[in-house]
């Protein structure tokens, strides 16, 4: 199934906006969680929280560091001096988490800890981490962009590059989750505005630079990206954020007609006098239908010398590899033996993961697959507020143009803990 997101950077772009935004469309946390904690290095949290930019809901995702890897990315009278949009402004935002900056415009001295690590370096780290084949070579290419930039601005070969700020380790966090929360939706194209940029003059190691910085203004150029400079004096376009943009732009047009299916928005974190964010929609071409038509895959196999542990344990490896429905059949094979038949329906894409899955944790020698045509209802993920707390619930629109709600399970059993109450009292009052 096709996916198009439309980036809209009018307020620029960086790399922890656009995890947000893409985590605020659907992208799934324990996904992402995963993928974090596995990254080979120390010194940093995540968190993922809400916040409120001029009265407008927004996703916050912050890479917090400990005091040895602080980098103050957000002390706005060091970045840009007297004057301009920072001098001693705080947007009125309301967070429910604490925030820290992490975006990553430019290099500036500090007397902290600092890791300079070269381009073989970060693909080692990548090399470790626990995501698709997809997302970490999506990581690469958005390094190697970055990279190519920090080359031509500093006059050295690409593998003498030792990256600063973008070495460091909230900045591979923020690429590791760009690139495993844009795989995990499945997107397959993506369009973006043009990027909306300030004027002036920050402040890095070396001293008072011009905005755009050198590696935006590299990357821009080299990708034939459209830029447009605002009257703000902010640094609004970081390089990380120019490099996801040549990494995934198709750089082709709006379509004239398109039906907006979901909206993320993701909050910045510099506190200039307009909001920084980044809006993210999934588009559909053409006009709006309840029902489209895709593709699915169903892998089958039978297995007659599996325990029911290692069935349990091999459904929840294969929902976290991506599939999307596992079910077992009990089944007589030959001699009347019993056994049970493993189904699974997933992407064409995620067949070859999944196939290789039932080999490793089964003791199958042989699986058998059909891509099947399905036709699916058009389903949106809402929220609604509860005397229990915020539920997550799906809604589908039918032929006839009316609409369903779906409670999600996992949201209603966490609230079932939170408040100590039966399922069923929960389920009740929602449905109601």
């Amino acid at each position: 199934m096709s996916r198009t997101l439309y980036l809209e950077c009018f307020s620029g772009i960086s790399g922890d906006m656009t995890v947000a935004a893409l985590l605020d469309l659907g992208a799934d946390e324990k996904v992402l969680e995963k993928a974090l904690n596995s990254i080979p290095a120390e010194g940093f949290t995540t968190k993922i929280s809400r916040k409120s930019l001029s009265g407008i809901d927004a996703c916050d995702f912050a890479v917090n560091l400990d005091e040895v890897h602080e980098n103050h990315d957000h002390d706005m009278d060091y970045l840009f001096g007297d004057g301009g949009e920072h001098s001693h402004h705080h947007e009125h935002e309301h967070s429910h988490e604490h925030e820290h900056s992490h975006d990553h415009g430019h290099e500036h001295e500090h007397h902290h800890h600092h890791e300079h690590r070269n381009l073989p370096e970060i693909f080692h780290i990548l090399d470790h981490v626990d995501m698709t084949e997809g997302a970490r070579a999506l990581a690469k290419k958005i390094f190697t962009v970055i990279a190519e930039a920090e080359s031509k601005a500093h006059g050295l070969p690409v593998e003498e590059v030792h990256f600063h700020e973008v070495g460091a380790i909230d900045s591979i966090v923020d690429i590791v989750a760009m690139a495993v929360c844009y795989d995990n939706l499945g997107i397959t194209k993506t369009i973006t505005s043009k990027l909306y940029e300030g004027r002036g003059f920050v402040r890095c190691q070396h001293g008072e630079i011009p905005i755009p910085v050198p590696a935006v203004s590299n990357i821009v150029s080299a990708y034939h990206i459209p830029l447009h400079f605002t009257e703000r004096e902010a640094e609004l376009v970081t390089p990380t954020g120019a490099a996801i943009v040549a990494a995934i732009s198709s750089l082709e047009p709006l379509p004239e007609e398109f039906v907006v299916e979901r909206v993320g928005i993701g909050a910045g974190k510099r506190a200039y006098k307009r909001p920084s964010m980044v809006r993210a929609m999934l588009i559909k071409e053409g006009a709006q239908e309840s029902l489209t038509t895709d593709e699915i895959v169903k892998i089958e196999t039978n297995v007659d010398d599996c325990s029911g542990e290692q069935l349990g344990y091999l459904m929840d490896k294969l929902l976290e590899a991506g599939a999307r429905d596992v079910y077992y059949t009990p089944i007589y094979m030959k001699k009347n033996r019993p056994a049970v038949m493993v189904s699974i329906l997933c992407e064409p894409k995620r067949k070859d993961e999944l196939c290789e899955l039932l080999f490793k944790e089964t003791t199958t020698i042989g699986v058998r697959f059909e891509t099947m045509q399905r036709q699916v209802l058009l389903r949106e993920e809402k929220q609604v507020e509860t005397p229990y707390g915020t539920l997550k619930v799906k809604e589908v629109t039918l032929p006839d143009g009316s609409k369903r709600q779906y409670p999600e399970y996992e949201s209603i059993k966490e609230l079932c803990e939170k408040n100590k109450v039966s399922y069923g009292e929960i389920y009740h009052v929602v449905k109601a």
